[in-house]
């Protein structure tokens, strides 16, 4: 049976959402979603498309934008950014079992309706208006759609062809994608190719995807690896990959990564703070969801890229979730890689090879009794902040000057939450 896929993406989502709840027109409004308490070099999140029609770049800095222009600026509001996505979402399951649903980011999702053509008595450009009718119907907000008889058709059809269709849906199969996108440049507009790896193609005399396809597979994987597997796949328009295996992944070995930039430009001693939050933030994770680690890692990017990124990684000797057992570490990386002379605007923190607990055999080398009594200590911590708030119990340095954790608790995906 031939699959079908959708890939759905609500249309400059943020500003679309800013511009319904105001009563306008995305398409005849100037605005943008930024946060302009962080200076005019702050990222907008989206701009409306009427702006794009002005030449406006997605993704532009304030200050990038041209003073003629004049547009309303939106405060990031991702508490209704995200009840808008799972509303929508609610669209999709009038249609589609959740197991034939993969949502990809807050406003793009695939969809398998293979099996829910003939039940509706629809072809897969039909279901796609119909989709994009009820969206639009229901919250205001413009879809545009991509239909593939794979993943990465779908996707492709979404992000290069259906710019080109004035119902917004694109539809490719392997022999439509081979003849109208084999040529196509830039390499970057396809998914999975950012700029570094079209730079690294194009060194090879490599400008497009027919390039790839008939390029020397030896060279292809010398240059990649195994990634090369996935471009060779996709030069051909093909994808072995369905909604059921990521349904059915498991990794190998599971991780938390945390990472933050900072509100300004922060000296050695002030990161030293933030950091010391962003490892107990950790460790509260880890306890809470009763997991352990034995490897961390940690970044630290410098402001304006003066220098190149330090940080490192480290394996403990025992599996942990304590937070004065992980400070240590990460402690004794920072102070030892850290350049103290150079402001400092971004840190992140690992938390590598993460197991559940009961997975762990008791070390004979450690204190268990003073062990369990900061992990229960730190559990009572978790249920407080669940129940009364995050910033409701706070460790003392979180009110010293300069540290982000309060004003980080009030945020969503590092943005302003909103109502």
């Amino acid at each position: 049976m031939q699959k079908y896929y959708l890939c759905i993406d609500l249309k400059t989502f943020y500003a679309s959402v800013e511009c319904v709840e105001r009563g306008l027109d995305p398409f005849n409004t100037n605005l943008v979603v930024a946060d302009e308490s962080r200076g005019k070099g702050t990222i907008c999140l989206a701009i409306s498309p009427k702006m794009k029609m002005l030449g406006v770049k997605n993704r532009c800095r304030i200050f990038e934008i041209p003073p003629t222009i004049k547009y309303i600026v939106a405060m990031p509001r991702m508490k209704k950014y995200i009840e808008y996505s799972a509303n929508i979402y609610a669209i999709y399951l009038k249609y589609f079992s959740k197991e034939d649903i993969h949502v990809y980011s807050i406003d793009e999702a695939f969809m398998d309706v293979t099996k829910y053509l003939k039940l509706y008595k629809v072809t897969p450009m039909e279901l796609a208006k119909r989709i994009i009718k009820d969206i639009f119907k229901t919250y205001g907000i413009t879809a545009t759609a991509g239909i593939g008889t794979n993943m990465y058709l779908a996707k492709i059809a979404l992000d290069i062809t259906a710019k080109h269709s004035a119902t917004n849906i694109g539809y490719l199969d392997e022999e439509k994608y081979k003849k109208e996108l084999w040529h196509h440049k830039s390499l970057s507009d396809f998914w999975q190719i950012r700029k570094g790896i079209e730079k690294r193609l194009n060194k090879k005399r490599i400008f497009d995807m027919y390039d790839i396809a008939h390029t020397d597979p030896k060279k292809l994987y010398k240059e990649f690896g195994v990634n090369a597997e996935y471009l060779i796949d996709h030069s051909w328009g093909r994808e072995s990959c369905t909604i059921a295996d990521i349904k059915a992944y498991k990794p190998k070995t599971n991780s938390i990564s945390n990472s933050q930039v900072l509100f300004e430009d922060y000296s050695f001693e002030k990161t030293r703070l933030v950091l010391k939050e962003m490892v107990e933030l950790g460790s509260l994770r880890l306890i809470e969801d009763n997991l352990v680690t034995d490897t961390v890692g940690l970044y630290i990017g410098y402001s304006k890229d003066i220098i190149k990124a330090t940080g490192g990684t480290r394996k403990i000797i025992n599996f942990t979730n304590v937070y004065s057992e992980l400070l240590k570490v990460f402690l004794d990386i920072y102070d030892k890689t850290t350049n103290r002379n150079v402001a400092i605007r971004r840190i992140g923190v690992h938390f590598a090879n993460v197991v559940e607990t009961e997975n762990v055999q008791l070390s004979l080398f450690t204190n268990q009794e003073k062990i369990d009594k900061e992990r229960k200590l730190e559990l009572a911590m978790c249920s407080i902040k669940h129940k009364m708030g995050k910033n409701t119990i706070i460790r003392g340095m979180d009110l010293e000057e300069g540290a982000t954790t309060m004003v980080r608790n009030q945020l969503i995906g590092g943005h302003n939450g909103g109502k």
